[in-house]
Formats: structure tokens, C-alpha cells, sequence
């Protein structure tokens, strides 16, 4: 079962690629980060990336995800963000890359979990805030690039989903893994 990341800096439309994905048939497994903040913030936890245990908690919650869709799944899979996406977001908050986090994207790309073509969908040229997505336009285009840098680092191929319309976003995400 081939398993492709979808991913790219908060709001750049990812949510929306994955719904049609969704729609189309296709299996998506959800990211973690956004449950996680939320989570902490019906908790009263207003500033969880300070939580030392941030990090770690977004990657057992994504490991959880990914074995159990692979366990289920006999079909292509799409996974909003990965572990490789949790390193670039601990690097983006200046955080030390915690011994969990290290193993798990060690464990990804030597196991070969994901396959190496990756969906960067870029910005649309402005960012939505939401009650887990508090990052102004110009800070996510700094984290696009140290996310983009991330993955390749790793010796992920990206393949740009540019900004547009939704229907020509899907389709070249679907030719992709075609």
C-alpha cells in the first residue's frame, strides 16, 4: 500500500486537497499537530509548543495514525503531514529534535513507510487564522522553507502542488500517484 505525504506550510489549502482526496475514494490518514493544539487549548494550555512534551505527543498521536490505517489499508493512502513535518515544525520553534522525534523519522525513511515523491502544496498567498493556525502569512512562509529544507535534507523528492484552484490542485496530486 502506497503511502504519499501531503504537505506544506499552515493554511496553504492542504485540508481542502485532502477532503476532495477523501471524497475521490482515496484513504486519508489526519495530521496530528492540529489535534494535539487543540486538544491543549480545550485544556486551557494557550501556549503548548513551550510544553516540553509538545513534540512527543504529536509524534506518538501520528505513529498511532500510521499503524493503523497500514493495518487497514490495501490501497493508495494520503497522510496529512508526517514525522519529517514534526522535525521541520521543532526546528521552526528553534526546539532540540527530542530522542522520540529523532527515532521515528530514522524509523520512517529507513523502513520506507512513505514513499519518497512528496505533495508540497505552496501558499495561496495568505493564511487563515484558526484556534490552532495563530501564524501570521509572513512567519509561514519562513516555516515553508525550513520545511521544505527538512524533507529534502532527508532525500524526499517534492513535487509542487502550486496555488490555484482546488479542482487543479486534486488533479495533479491524482497524477502524481498515478
Amino acid at each position: 500500500m502506497p503511502g504519499y505525504i501531503l504537505t506544506g506550510a499552515p493554511g496553504a489549502g492542504k485540508t481542502a486537497v485532502l477532503r476532495q482526496l477523501e471524497i475521490n475514494g482515496h484513504v486519508v490518514v489526519e495530521e496530528a499537530a492540529t489535534d494535539v493544539i487543540a486538544l491543549d487549548s480545550a485544556l486551557g494550555r494557550e501556549e503548548p509548543r513551550h510544553d516540553n512534551t509538545f513534540i512527543d505527543r504529536i509524534v506518538t498521536l501520528q505513529r498511532r495514525r500510521q499503524n493503523a490505517v497500514r493495518a487497514a489499508a490495501s490501497t493508495i493512502v494520503f497522510y496529512d503531514r508526517s514525522p519529517v513535518c514534526t522535525l521541520a515544525l521543532s526546528r521552526y520553534l528553534g526546539l532540540a529534535t527530542s530522542p522520540l522525534l529523532a527515532r521515528e523519522v530514522d524509523r520512517v525513511v529507513a523502513e520506507g513507510v512513505y514513499e519518497t515523491t512528496v505533495c508540497f502544496v505552496r501558499n495561496q498567498g495568505f493564511v487563515r487564522a484558526t484556534a490552532a493556525r495563530r501564524i501570521s502569512f509572513e512567519d509561514s512562509l519562513v516555516f515553508e522553507q525550513v520545511h521544505e529544507r527538512t524533507y529534502r535534507d532527508l532525500g524526499f523528492h517534492l513535487v509542487d502542488v502550486p496555488a490555484g484552484p482546488l479542482t487543479d490542485r486534486v488533479a495533479l496530486v491524482q497524477r502524481v500517484v498515478a
